[in-house]
């Protein structure tokens, strides 16, 4: 099996540990053959998602049975929008590994296939009393978006505002909340309160992980540039410059940040079940045939099947 060519610049220490470890039990020629394939996949699944897809399929093919590779494979194909395999790669992962941290994720692969009841089947499987903040929160924002697939925008909207109310959460997985309410707001036509939504997850998004700048400045009627890297500056005299960053230098006391104030925050006050909701599920309803996109990008708290750094604390 040959499949897409690798990048330049491989090198298998850049691997991380565990994915290191999992590759031992292979022959050496098989293990760097996968080994290169799982690279080329994290370093190409941001820019070239459906690329990344096709080096973690060759991986998949070549090592069906390492939970590693699966999880390179529903990585990919998520992000390649390939949500059938993503969802059978899920699914895999979960009989191999057991445990819940993926049900959000197989929910909204469920749901960006069109079926949205059956990813509310999935979510109700969450045990609310045993699973951590972030993952309820993540169920939380696949539901909301769910419901508004059902045409219960406003439930969706109600779940979402509820939480929100609690400022429970780390800041990322509050700034996601954010993003996702400000889209169901934009959906209801309150682009006033999107906006603010979008500048609320924008204060909270501390990494940019977010388009929140993005979706501002569409809301504004501002077009951003794509890059300011090929800007050259003006030539200036190096003395007129270091008068320029004398002038400029702010003081030390003005880069203090502000804490955002979360204590007294108990987790299981945090989300509510995500079995349950107001509203009734609106009978009769045709499900739309095309596929939705999914409201959020799942990510979980351990590292990447596809990351090329040793383990600390992934996404």
């Amino acid at each position: 099996m040959v499949g897409p060519p690798i990048p330049e610049g491989f090198d298998e220490r850049a691997l991380a540990f565990g994915v290191r470890a999992e590759l031992r039990g292979l022959s050496r020629a098989r293990a760097e053959q996968v080994a290169a394939h799982i690279w080329a996949a994290g370093q190409l699944i941001d820019e070239d998602p459906q690329l990344a897809f096709e080096h973690a399929e060759t991986a998949r093919q070549l090592a069906p049975r390492l939970p590693i590779v699966r999880e390179a494979a529903a990585e990919t194909a998520y992000a390649a929008g390939e949500f059938a395999v993503a969802l059978r790669e899920y699914r895999a992962i979960r009989r191999m590994s057991g445990g819940d941290e993926l049900i959000p994720v197989i929910a909204d692969c469920e749901r960006a296939l069109g079926r949205p009841r059956d990813a509310l089947e999935v979510l109700a499987g969450l045990d609310s009393k045993q699973a951590p903040l972030t993952l309820q929160i993540e169920a939380l924002i696949v539901e909301a978006g769910v419901r508004a697939d059902l045409g219960q925008r406003q439930e969706g909207l109600r779940l979402l505002k509820s939480a929100l109310g609690r400022n429970a959460g780390p800041n990322q997985a509050r700034a996601r909340m954010w993003y996702a309410y400000a889209d169901l707001l934009l959906a209801e036509g309150d682009e006033a309160g999107a906006r603010e939504a979008f500048v609320e997850a924008a204060e909270l998004d501390r990494d940019g992980l977010l388009d929140t700048a993005d979706r501002v400045a569409e809301l504004d009627g501002v077009t951003l540039p794509e890059s300011f890297a090929d800007e050259e500056p003006e030539d200036e005299p190096a003395a007129e410059e270091e008068q320029v960053a004398e002038d400029k230098a702010p003081a030390d006391d003005e880069f203090d940040d502000e804490e955002i104030d979360v204590e007294g925050i108990e987790d299981d006050e945090a989300i509510a079940d995500v079995e349950s909701a107001e509203e009734p599920i609106v009978q009769d309803e045709e499900v739309a045939d095309s596929v939705q996109e999914p409201l959020w990008g799942l990510e979980p708290d351990t590292n990447s099947a596809t990351g090329t750094t040793e383990e600390g604390d992934r996404a």
